[in-house]
């Protein structure tokens, strides 16, 4: 086993964190003051700006293979990259990319849709939750009914990420009652490309944090059949595929934040004094400061361990619920600590630690809840799908 970054992986990493100190992280004040009066966080033709930026060091489709002008830098890289960009609160992603279920669609839907998504010419996002159906799928409602050479689709999604500036939603509907119930959700449900000119609408939901979810309205929308992504019936596969990738990278960017997290606590507890000692000399806080540093270390290896398999072309869900579920009870942990340990000042909103407070409770519900992860782990375990030693 190699258990240290190639030289490639070290430079890439160091170009990314400073591209991260330089362009995003002077960003902050000004992001927590947008977010303060309730207006968008960084405005769209500043996040183009950095993202040309960022393109000009070769940062452009990070995952998106070379055949659609991407870096096609594979999972580990995309992990570290996640780690160092998620060291700050600034909402920044690299441009070129599209969502990974979107390469299944044909020649005609790669033109329509997947191209201008990588071009950054149209917007995207993928809607399966329901308010009655969350990490349980068979309860899903929303309905598509074939009428001639289209169908048209009924229902609601909820808590859609990148709902509200969507052109376009990738969307789960049953398409056969019986076979839905009798597979238990698996089969009887198909994945379409609903442009938002079709007739849906979407609704902001408000949050306790700056995350702002959509809730998505289908009233007789008609798709046409050359809409369907992927294969009729079988929409349930898509599904999981993009929630399996969406999974580790929750822990990812759970690492990333912990680590500026903790270097805060560090620098703030050797400042401040009490009783003429600075903090940094007291057991509590260095236990503290102990703990989180073992706990980030942790998460950090679980990570990569998922996205490493999944450079092998490897499943790794099992791995993934697991760095999904650690890292994000991880991150709660942490900044916990760190909001304690600048007491009063972490409370206020001077400082990003209780902006940090309030997303990263987010992170142990959406793309499976704690409890879900653990029923998935659990399960693998006990039917023998995969054993404790598979992964060494």
């Amino acid at each position: 086993m190699h258990l240290r970054l190639t030289d490639e992986q070290k430079l890439v990493q160091q170009t990314i964190r400073k591209f991260v100190e330089k362009e995003l992280m002077p960003l902050e004040y000004e992001v927590l003051k947008n977010e303060r009066e309730g207006k968008p966080s960084i405005a769209p033709s500043k996040l183009k700006e950095l993202q040309l930026k960022a393109k000009e060091f070769g940062f452009w489709g990070i995952n998106t293979p070379s055949a659609y002008g991407g870096a096609d830098l594979g999972q580990m890289m995309m992990a570290i990259i996640l780690m160092e960009t998620s060291k700050t609160f600034v909402p920044f992603q690299f441009g070129g990319s599209a969502d990974n279920i979107l390469y299944y669609g044909n020649e005609e839907q790669k033109k329509k849709y997947l191209i201008p998504t990588i071009n950054g010419e149209k917007k995207s996002c993928f809607a399966m939750t329901e308010p009655s159906a969350g990490s349980d799928t068979r309860n899903i409602k929303m309905t598509a009914v074939r009428d001639g050479n289209a169908w048209v689709l009924n229902g609601e999604k909820t808590f859609i990420t990148g709902g509200n500036e969507a052109d376009f939603v990738m969307v789960i509907a049953i398409t056969d009652k019986e076979m839905h119930q009798a597979t238990k959700g698996r089969e009887g449900v198909t994945c379409f490309i609903a442009d938002r000119d079709m007739g849906w609408r979407s609704e902001y939901i408000h949050t306790m944090g700056e995350w702002g979810p959509a809730s998505l309205i289908f009233e007789n929308v008609r798709v046409p059949e050359e809409n369907i992504l992927g294969t009729v019936h079988k929409g349930y596969q898509l599904g999981l595929e993009w929630i399996g990738f969406a999974r580790w990278i929750v822990g990812a960017r759970a690492v990333g934040m912990a680590e500026r997290l903790l270097q805060m606590a560090i620098d703030y507890a050797k400042e401040r004094e009490t009783f003429g000692k600075p903090i940094a000399e007291r057991q509590a806080i260095q236990w503290m400061i102990a703990d989180s540093a073992v706990e980030i270390e942790a998460a950090k290896w679980l990570v990569l361990n998922a996205a490493f398999t999944l450079d092998q072309g490897e499943d790794n869900r099992h791995l993934a619920s697991m760095a999904k579920l650690y890292g994000a009870n991880m991150g709660n942990r942490v900044v916990d600590r760190v909001l304690q340990i600048h007491g009063g000042m972490g409370y206020t909103r001077e400082l990003p630690v209780e902006r940090w407070y309030r997303e990263a409770r987010l992170w142990r519900i959406y793309d499976g809840t704690d409890e879900i992860q653990r029923m998935i782990i659990s399960r693998n375990l006990m039917k023998g799908h995969v054993k404790m030693d598979q992964f060494i």
